[in-house]
C-alpha cells in the first residue's frame, strides 16, 4: 500500500489518500521512516548481479535464465530452494 501513495502522493497527498485507504498517515510514516531489512538489501544486490551477467550475456537469457546462470557459474544463491 506504500508503494500506491509513493506513486501518487504528489497529486493526492499522503493525509488525504491515507484518509480514503486503510492506513493510519502514522504508520505509512513510521514505514517509510525503517531502514531497509536484510532481505531487501540482499534483494537489491541480487537484482543489480542478475542484471551484470544478463548485460555480458548480450540481454540474451529468458526469464529465470540469468538466477539460473547466476546459482550456477557465479556461486550466488538465488530464489527459494537454490
Amino acid at each position: 500500500m506504500t508503494r500506491f501513495i509513493d506513486d501518487h502522493k504528489e497529486a493526492f497527498g499522503v493525509e488525504p489518500m491515507c484518509a480514503q485507504l486503510p492506513i493510519a498517515p502514522s504508520t505509512y510514516h513510521a514505514v517509510k521512516s525503517r531502514p531497509l531489512s536484510a532481505r531487501a538489501l540482499a534483494d537489491h544486490e541480487l537484482e543489480k548481479e542478475i542484471q551484470r551477467i544478463y548485460d555480458e550475456n548480450y540481454q540474451v537469457y529468458g526469464q529465470g535464465g540469468g538466477q539460473d546462470e547466476a546459482g550456477m557459474g557465479h556461486g550466488v544463491s538465488v530464489g527459494e530452494g537454490y
